[in-house]
């Protein structure tokens, strides 16, 4: 059987969510703002450019007193555990790729970024994911650098064919 909460029983208030409910009140008000300084641009119309971002200010303000109210009153779920290792791994990957892209080139670099996640997700097997990577990365590059001549970083790999 399910345990139903007693109404004796009191809850304690989210801390994370109390912080969070903040922060989504802050970032609906900088919305806001920056689409209440697009509305100057539009004289001709109800419907402009700061439409769409006055009601995504709208959407988080609202958001914001909920997740407020629920924290509160304690009535979110217990989280699981955090794994710390898969998002160290991942982190690295994004690293590697910043600190590869103008050096190695965008193929190489966002191949390590491909390794180093599936990495994280538990593919163990680096010397697949580093060259299946590194050749997804390549198509892409070739799509995007080439036919749709977007600037994306050459480096080894991109010159050696290119």
């Amino acid at each position: 059987m399910s345990e139903v909460p007693s109404s004796r029983e009191t809850r304690r208030p989210d801390r994370a969510a109390l912080v969070i409910a903040p922060v989504l009140f802050v970032l609906a008000g900088i919305i806001w703002w920056d689409a209440g300084r697009l509305a100057e641009m539009t004289n001709y119309s109800r419907i402009g450019p700061a439409t769409v971002p006055h009601v995504i200010a709208l959407g988080l303000a609202l958001l914001a007193v909920w997740t407020g109210f629920e924290a509160w009153r304690g009535d979110f779920p217990e989280r699981e555990p955090v794994e710390i290792q898969p998002v160290v791994w991942i982190v690295a990957g994004l690293a590697g790729q910043m600190l590869l892209l103008k050096t190695a080139g965008f193929s190489i670099a966002t191949g390590v970024l491909f390794a180093l996640t599936a990495f994280g997700f538990g593919r163990r097997k680096l010397w697949i994911s580093l060259p299946l990577g590194i050749a997804i990365s390549f198509v892409v590059y070739i799509v995007f650098g080439r036919f749709l001549q977007l600037s994306l970083p050459a480096g080894l790999l991109e010159h050696l064919f290119f």
